[in-house]
């Protein structure tokens, strides 16, 4: 590939991480949790987006594979299931998080400041996709935000599904191939597997509870 080409190839990268970074964003403030389904399959198919140019730009056929499973599994398997458990137990809307949308919009931009730092040593590296690891970074920290900001389960379950994508754009910024095979697999499965478990979890505590609001499960001391 030649470097108009490289050019182009490394303009519609940036383009597609950033779109994952506002996803990410309106994930913190968006309250509808069927919404939040929706954002995270379209902040997964711009990373299979991403792991495909990448493909396509080094020739990886691994990484093919990993844009397949992206698409199959993030994109249409996983959202379908979270949609169909949500009209399940019949609850559609976050509770009051325990930051504000100004506050939380706030802390997101100190994490997107921090996350471009602690990148910056890498962004001489002549790889297509390096200018992404601040980005990789920032989803990280907001994933994890996101988990203790908000007590819906299912919200949960989404916010460790976006860490996962961060991990995996990481890693892409990081080789230009991504990870090695097995390990993306094995991160793959496991995620699968995690999410499978907790929407089991998801609809006991409704069962129980008639809430998914985990901070209930401390009635269970005693």
């Amino acid at each position: 590939m030649n470097a108009p080409q490289s050019e182009l190839a490394a303009q519609l990268i940036t383009l597609l991480a950033a779109g994952m970074l506002v996803i990410q964003l309106l994930m913190v403030v968006q309250g509808m949790l069927l919404t939040n389904i929706r954002l995270f399959a379209v902040q997964s198919l711009m990373l299979a987006a991403i792991a495909t140019i990448i493909a396509i730009f080094n020739g990886a056929v691994d990484v093919y594979l990993v844009a397949a499973l992206t698409l199959l599994g993030k994109v249409l398997l996983l959202p379908r299931l979270l949609n169909r458990l949500v009209r399940r137990i019949q609850i559609h809307q976050e509770i009051e998080p325990m930051l504000n949308s100004t506050a939380s919009m706030l802390l997101c931009g100190g994490f997107t400041l921090l996350g471009y730092i602690v990148a910056r040593p890498f962004t001489s590296l002549e790889r297509l996709g390096n200018n992404t690891l601040g980005i990789a970074i920032t989803l990280l920290l907001i994933g994890f935000f996101l988990m203790i900001n908000r007590r819906k389960a299912i919200t949960q379950v989404l916010a460790l599904l976006t860490i996962e994508n961060g991990v995996m754009l990481a890693a892409v910024a990081l080789t230009s191939y991504g990870m090695p095979m097995v390990v993306e697999l094995g991160i793959f499965f496991d995620v699968m597997v995690a999410v499978m478990v907790l929407g089991i979890l998801v609809y006991r505590i409704r069962e129980n509870f008639a809430s998914m609001d985990v901070s209930k499960l401390s009635q269970l001391k005693g």
